[in-house]
């Protein structure tokens, strides 16, 4: 939706709060207590009650929205913002946008909002041909080591370690300056260091078994062959890794530019949550006016218990 679209849609917090509620009914409503699913909407409540046991379930409970006291339209201009456009909207931005006047509450709808996009992403395995490959993100140095002589190079503590995976299948005969190469989905994981152990447990999680994979000759990589199909490595020099592993490069430069453009330091304990944003939007990149939508039945779908204290 354009921001027009959207404004004629949800006017208003009631129009909102039905929305919500429609999409809630589709995805249904679990009782907290016998685990029913049959319920009945008692409308001068505002609450659904279990057939079975006659516990009430208010519309919020159980979602995204969960004993969150923002209004209904906040949830959705921010949802509306997020998937309108390729880049992202800091917290800070999206609270000027409100006009609200604390941060703390817009920066933790925001931050549910990316966890119930890292949990749908979680849903679903990659097959097929796979190119894959760590990266390192500039992030703030952790607390914990900020009196610590600071490092150079891949193991600084302003890096931070993400392991990432693309689909990319070979194009027969690709147009004129099109890639040699079609990208699917993608996922990026952060990760707490490259010992092999580490690698081969994101791979064993993320990655079908039937799975071609593709990687440089990092020792990092060598028992990889145990969980796929059949595994491919060899010696990538800097020059040829974009030719080698495209698409992996290419979207960890734009995952790079997008936290450039969007905040000032990222702590690490939180690129994730912006990572799954990034990977969110990637991989739903051609349902255009549908993404809010699909967004919205993945925060009905899930009760994120986001409860770090900022600042």
């Amino acid at each position: 939706m354009n921001l027009i679209e959207f404004i004629t849609q949800y006017p208003d917090e009631e129009s909102c709060k039905q929305k919500f509620k429609e999409y809630r009914e589709q995805v249904g409503v679990i009782c907290s207590k016998c685990g029913g699913t049959s319920h009945y909407w008692k409308k001068d409540k505002e609450q659904y009650e279990c057939k079975q046991c006659k516990t009430r379930t208010t519309l919020k409970s159980g979602t995204v929205m969960h004993k969150s006291k923002l209004p209904y339209r906040y949830w959705f201009i921010t949802m509306h913002l997020l998937t309108s456009t390729k880049k992202s909207f800091s917290a800070k931005e999206i609270q000027r946008q409100l006009g609200h006047k604390r941060y703390a509450p817009i920066w933790h709808m925001v931050h549910k909002l990316r966890l119930s996009m890292g949990k749908r992403d979680e849903q679903y395995i990659l097959a097929g041909s796979i190119e894959l490959d760590d990266g390192f993100f500039s992030t703030e140095t952790p607390k914990d080591k900020k009196d610590e002589p600071l490092k150079r190079g891949r193991g600084s503590q302003k890096k931070t370690k993400v392991l990432v995976m693309a689909e990319s299948e070979m194009v027969e005969s690709p147009e004129n300056g099109k890639k040699p190469r079609r990208v699917g989905y993608l996922k990026m994981k952060v990760i707490d260091n490259l010992t092999k152990e580490t690698i081969n447990e994101v791979v064993q999680g993320s990655l079908s078994s039937q799975s071609n994979l593709c990687t440089d000759d990092s020792n990092s990589y060598v028992d990889l062959k145990g969980f796929v199909k059949s595994h491919h490595s060899e010696v990538i020099l800097n020059d040829k890794i974009g030719e080698k592993l495209p698409w992996v490069h290419i979207a960890i430069s734009n995952a790079k530019r997008q936290l450039l453009n969007s905040y000032h330091n990222v702590k690490p304990e939180f690129l994730q949550s912006y990572l799954d944003e990034f990977c969110y939007k990637f991989n739903r990149r051609y349902f255009k006016e549908a993404l809010f939508g699909r967004l919205l039945v993945a925060a009905v779908s899930n009760k994120n218990e986001f409860r770090y204290k900022h600042g």
